[in-house]
């Protein structure tokens, strides 16, 4: 009965159309973009098997789907097989820049990184560590570009275990750059782990694309060596036990005429006690706030997996790549109109994350259902927060037009909704 609550937000980001673009149906009363309308719903349910019980029929759950029955796995199945992972970057072109108008993100500051999931499949495919003192394993991998400052999910790729990260992450920059409206003055800033310092990589940020980007540098021994020989004066001292060096840098085999930046980060008190960590950014910025305040921004991305993961990024699944990149972007639609919803719904609604709400708010309201004159009333029936539910949900047609959004649900054959509470 919850999922219902997700309509109006999907009314607001303009889904319909996504999905309608993305299966090739022009009719509101084609079947494709209601069963890929069901596969968002299915995410939001942290549910990849839904399909396989049958008696969630009986709860009304393809009814806000526009569907009369459960789709089978054949259905969705041959649905996904037909759609290329080309359209499916398209929908996430198409996501991100209605989300970026909607004030999703600025996308100012971005975490590139990689999501690697332990591949259970009898092909043969390279094998990766998960950790440095753990055997390597089948993994599957999956790319993601996250606004730092939103926590925001921007576009994602996914790739066979042999693709290289470099190839990958070119690819991802490419469906970012689609997205994001960058100025010459204003260049945004991709934070990223060691992993993604590649030579290869570096100069294609340089050369082919409106960022910039930051990566830490390999704690070698001959850069530490490197790092205590620099004279006093080369570094500037910002506070007690903190100071940096700034200088050009030649990354090795590059083909750009122009040098890097890199920072020396020296912390610690005194000199000879000094621990040194370097970092390459592939143009000038302001060091200080780029390493104090930008960079350690990375770790919003793993409270991302953690807190949204679940809709649909935490398994393997099929290693069908068009199959496996369409139940993801499914999945990224699913996590925008959820973060609509959460800021609608307030606290504590907003901290849940996404195993919570699927199972105390999308599976636990309880109500009924049933249709008066040209409106599909949903009644819930001791919902928390009732009262200051009551003034977001309803008299919902009224408040759509306000906000100049068409109440009419064209996937429920253009019957408004409004919703009650008692």
């Amino acid at each position: 009965m919850g999922l219902w609550l997700l309509v109006p937000e999907h009314l607001r980001l303009g889904t319909w159309d996504l999905l309608r673009t993305w299966s090739g149906d022009s009719d509101d009363q084609a079947l494709a973009p209601r069963l890929a309308l069901h596969l968002v719903h299915e995410a939001a349910l942290c549910r990849p098997t839904l399909r396989a019980d049958r008696s969630l029929r009986h709860k009304g759950f393809e009814l806000a789907n526009g569907l009369p029955y459960l789709p089978t796995d054949g259905a969705l199945h041959d649905l996904l097989e037909a759609h290329t992972v080309a359209q499916a970057q398209q929908l996430q072109i198409a996501l991100g820049k209605l989300r970026r108008a909607s004030g999703h993100f600025s996308g100012r500051l971005l975490v590139l990184d990689p999501h690697r999931l332990v591949s259970y499949s009898k092909r043969d495919m390279v094998q990766r560590r998960p950790a440095s003192g753990q055997p390597a394993t089948k993994q599957a991998q999956t790319f993601f570009l996250l606004d730092a400052e939103t926590g925001q999910p921007i576009c994602l790729v996914n790739a066979s275990s042999a693709r290289a990260l470099t190839q990958a992450t070119q690819e991802l920059l490419g469906l970012a750059a689609q997205i994001l409206p960058t100025q010459a003055s204003k260049r945004p800033l991709i934070v990223a782990d060691v992993e993604h310092f590649a030579v290869e990589l570096l100069d294609h940020v340089r050369q082919n694309t409106p960022f910039d980007l930051l990566v830490p540098l390999r704690q070698t021994a001959g850069l530490q060596r490197y790092y205590q020989a620099l004279p006093a004066n080369r570094f500037a001292r910002h506070w007690a036990g903190f100071a940096i060096a700034t200088e050009g840098y030649w990354p090795r085999r590059t083909t750009q005429s122009e040098p890097c930046r890199r920072y020396i980060q020296r912390t610690g008190e005194p000199p000879q006690a000094c621990h040194f960590k370097g970092f390459c950014c592939t143009r000038s910025r302001p060091e200080v706030p780029t390493l104090t305040a930008d960079f350690p921004k990375r770790w919003h991305i793993e409270e991302f997996f953690r807190f949204d993961q679940h809709l649909g990024w935490d398994r393997a699944g099929t290693m069908n790549l068009h199959i496996r990149l369409g139940q993801m972007t499914m999945a990224l639609l699913a996590q925008a109109v959820i973060f609509q919803l959460r800021k609608r719904l307030g606290l504590p609604f907003a901290q849940w994350d996404a195993v919570h709400l699927a199972q105390d708010l999308f599976s636990g309201l309880e109500g009924d259902v049933r249709v008066q004159g040209d409106t599909v009333v949903v009644t819930y029936y001791n919902a928390p927060k009732a009262e200051q539910w009551k003034h977001q949900f309803e008299n919902l047609p009224e408040r759509l037009k306000k906000e100049g959004v068409n109440p009419r649900v064209p996937w429920l054959y253009n019957f408004k909704l409004d919703f009650r509470f008692k």
